[in-house]
């Protein structure tokens, strides 16, 4: 891969802090609560939800164009869950991908747009295999 842009982030683990090396992103971090944790701060499952449904979007921005289909009305949710991996006893992590549209993308066009953008999406090339994505149309 040619690398057309490069983002980077220092984090010094769960009950720290997240900075780009930009200063746009200065985040405290912290254990949600249901971890044992205070929960006052951000932690990675939501940097991760937060990044997937921005990425997600926009490449279904890219489909929708190529597809001629008005996606103005349809938002993103990723709902990232973590718990335990039976497979070797550490954790592992499950998405829920949840686009809202109107009336017209409801159905099976809408998710043929769900499907085609999972297939096109960076986050989700990089999770193919790895993370359980369910789709969802609401």
């Amino acid at each position: 891969m040619d690398a057309i842009y490069t983002a980077v982030a220092t984090a010094n683990g769960r009950e720290g802090r997240a900075v780009s090396s930009d200063g746009h992103i200065d985040l405290p971090l912290a254990h949600p609560q249901a971890l044992g944790g205070n929960g006052q701060g951000t932690n990675p499952e939501q940097l991760f939800a937060a990044g997937y449904a921005a990425c997600f979007a926009s490449a279904m921005g890219v489909v929708a164009r190529q597809e001629k289909i008005d996606i103005s009305e349809a938002s993103v949710t990723a709902e990232v869950s973590i718990g335990k991996d039976a497979a070797d006893g550490g954790f592992g992590l499950a998405v829920v991908m949840r686009a809202e549209f109107p009336d017209h993308l409801q159905g099976e066009v809408g998710l043929a747009l769900l499907e085609k953008t999972h297939a096109f999406c960076p986050y989700s090339k990089a999770t193919r295999g790895n993370i359980e994505v369910e789709l969802v149309v609401e």
